[in-house]
């Protein structure tokens, strides 16, 4: 069991918890493929996987919204490596149709969240751009 401690900021948000999710269900899935496919497409989904919270939690451990924006984008570019790999796992027959549409569900919630957050600090940057017009 965890210690219980304080959250850092970028646990707390929704499409952090949400892409952890992800990484469990992707990693669950993982389990049925093929051996021949351990060292191959599943070690490319175990880092592109990875890649999405691990991204949020940089860019916003970043005090330059320009910086955190760009570690969404790395975020949201790992999200969509994930989904097209999902899709050849499931053309390959590794994985249902089903546990794709599981995936997918994934991809359109965590983009969404990925996008409101993104539009968030974009608020921001024309904020303090206003602010420093006006000094």
């Amino acid at each position: 069991m965890r210690p219980r401690m304080e959250l850092a900021h970028f646990q707390k948000l929704d499409v952090y918890k949400r892409s952890k999710e992800l990484v469990k269900d992707v990693y669950r899935t993982m389990k049925t493929f093929p051996s021949e496919e351990r060292y191959a497409l599943c070690e490319q989904l175990r880092r592109s996987v990875i890649s999405i919270p691990s991204n949020i939690a940089e860019g916003m451990g970043r005090w330059s919204p320009k910086e955190q924006m760009h570690h969404l984008e790395f975020a949201f570019g790992s999200l969509a490596e994930v989904l097209s790999q999902m899709d050849i796992a499931c053309d390959l027959g590794y994985i249902t149709d089903s546990e794709l549409t599981t995936i997918m569900n994934h991809y359109y919630v965590i983009s969404r969240m990925l996008s409101g957050l993104k539009t968030s600090i974009e608020k921001r940057i024309d904020n303090q751009a206003s602010l420093n017009v006006k000094h």
